[in-house]
């Protein structure tokens, strides 16, 4: 490999030389100022200096001393002359260019009687022809205010408070405490304030509780100059506040009468808050005694409202059994289909299904289409009747699982495939799929609460009118109205799903044998009663 010298180091210089030569031969310029930052004292007078590279001759150019932006001028030299008209008003008076170097590239301002306010940061800007440069500079003003005056303020926590002050200080000065061997003393506290000319005002306090401490001073230092003033107090011993042996004896007995006296006060406050919950205790169950007769009190007159005009309320379930009677229904096996099986009590029903799960063996072909359905035996021809039946599916939510329930004429045609529904002489409400209907000329959903394990039958043979009930909440479900009743009306029944059932139950016994003998009852129904006023009975209720 051929050996190279490295030229990076000439090149670099040559570089710098080539540009100073060029700027030397244009009219840019570099405007330079102190690089550090320049300290005044408070009151005197200060100079911001700033100088051009290369040096040239400056009386020609525009020259600018601003605060941060060019709005705020402290002093402006154009045209060879002073422009004090676009000075700001705190530097009237007080700015002065010196120019005795002007003619090398060295101009300064002095500004007299220096305030707070004047501390900052400030630029000179300087400008030839179309081309302009600035530089920074920043300027600390500085007031050593009046050496700290300490005092003792008297005796305090068991020790001598000591206070020391000083004022006419900018920037706020640091405030310390030394005893004789020069040890710090932490400030118990420090207080600090600004006058109208932005000068601080410093407070400082200690305890002394050591009596060898007997010699203290307090100095304040300004944190950029460095100037520190101090003052050293004197505390002679018998200041010191001395403990009495009496006070340790009162500390003592003090100390023990508190400690019973505490506990007195405990034993009081427990017997009282024991008191207080028997009392909350005793008052619960006033106020639950006094729920209990204002809801006796409400049904009675609910109920009251609703034997006026019951017809018109379809709620309260339990209430309009107190309208009809109940009655006792038996499934007469001479009208039920081959393929479903009935109870030997004659109440309840399944459709027939193999142990193996098979179709059917008594179906016969095109039997699969049939609806298997059952009459009750008995007819009412007057009055009021009602009965409930319970419905018990393999799943809780009844899917594969098809039911119907009400009356039908003894005339309606129930072999084979056939529609239940009004005009069929069907008054029924159905099931199938999750869902619970009325059949009419198209299947009308109803929007239930809850889907029904026990309804209510209620035939009102005079009004020619048949309802359905949710016998769990005692909410309606459906009614149909004006009946053409011109011929005896049937308990109707219809099943298809394997494991359901369906049971008609006994007014005087709730629970109802399963169909397939087991010794487990049915769900035991339960009255239930809502305290606020449902919406249907609105109209019942006084104003």
């Amino acid at each position: 490999m051929v050996c190279s010298w490295d030229f990076s180091l000439p090149r670099g210089l040559f570089f710098i030389l080539l540009l100073q030569v060029s700027m030397w031969g244009s009219d840019s310029f570099l405007v330079i100022g102190p690089s550090e930052p320049i300290v005044a004292m408070l009151g005197g007078d200060t100079v911001l200096p700033c100088s051009v590279s290369p040096a040239m001759n400056l009386e020609t150019m525009e020259l600018w001393w601003f605060r941060s932006k060019p709005s705020e001028p402290v002093y402006v030299y154009r045209d060879g002359v002073e422009q004090p008209g676009e000075q700001m008003v705190d530097f009237k008076g007080r700015a002065e260019l010196l120019k005795d170097y002007i003619n090398e590239g060295k101009v300064a301002v002095r500004i007299h009687n220096l305030r707070v306010s004047d501390n900052g940061m400030y630029k000179c800007f300087f400008k030839k022809g179309s081309y302009y440069e600035e530089a920074s500079l920043e300027l600390k003003v500085i007031g050593l205010g009046s050496g700290p005056h300490t005092f003792m303020v008297g005796p305090e926590d068991e020790g001598i408070r000591l206070k020391c002050t000083g004022k006419g200080w900018f920037p706020q000065p640091e405030v310390q405490w030394k005893d004789a061997r020069g040890e710090k003393i932490p400030s118990l506290s420090e207080d600090e304030t600004q006058d109208d000319d932005g000068l601080f005002q410093i407070e400082a306090s200690v305890i002394v509780r050591d009596s060898s401490q007997s010699e203290v001073s307090c100095s304040m230092k300004n944190p950029f100059f460095g100037q520190e003033q101090v003052e050293t107090i004197f505390i002679p011993e018998p200041f010191f506040p001395r403990t009495s042996p009496w006070k340790v004896a009162f500390l003592v007995t003090f100390l023990i009468l508190g400690i019973f006296v505490g506990a007195v006060v405990y034993l009081a406050w427990k017997e009282q808050q024991e008191r207080k919950k028997l009392s909350k205790a005793q008052k619960e169950k006033e106020e639950e005694m006094n729920a209990k007769v204002s809801f006796e009190k409400e049904l009675a007159r609910r109920k009251e409202l609703y034997q006026q005009d019951w017809r018109k309320a379809e709620i309260y379930a339990d209430w309009r059994k107190e309208q009809f009677k109940a009655m006792a229904v038996t499934l007469d096996p001479n009208t039920a289909h081959r393929n479903l099986s009935l109870s030997e009590n004659g109440k309840s029903f399944t459709e027939n299904v193999p142990p193996n799960g098979d179709t059917p063996a008594l179906q016969d072909q095109g039997a699969s289409e049939d609806i298997l359905n059952v009459l009750g035996q008995e007819c009412p021809s007057a009055g009021r009747h009602y009965w409930e039946v319970e419905v018990k599916a393999k799943t809780d939510d009844g899917s594969g699982t098809k039911w119907a329930l009400g009356v039908c004429s003894k005339t309606a045609w129930r072999k084979g495939w056939f529609v239940e529904s009004p005009e069929k002489k069907f008054w029924v409400v159905m099931y199938k799929e999750g869902k619970v209907s009325v059949p009419a000329s198209h299947k009308e959903s109803l929007s239930l609460r809850q889907l029904p394990r026990r309804i209510g039958v209620f035939l009102d043979w005079d009004a020619k009118q048949v309802s359905f009930y949710n016998m769990i909440d005692g909410s309606h479900i459906h009614s149909f109205t004006g009946i053409p009743i011109h011929e005896p009306l049937y308990p109707y029944f219809s099943l298809r799903g394997a494991g359901t059932s369906l049971t008609i139950c006994l007014d005087s016994d709730h629970t109802e044998t399963r169909p397939d003998s087991s010794s487990k009852p049915l769900v035991t129904h339960s009255n239930r009663c809502d305290l606020s006023v449902p919406q249907e009975a609105l109209s019942l209720l006084p104003p």
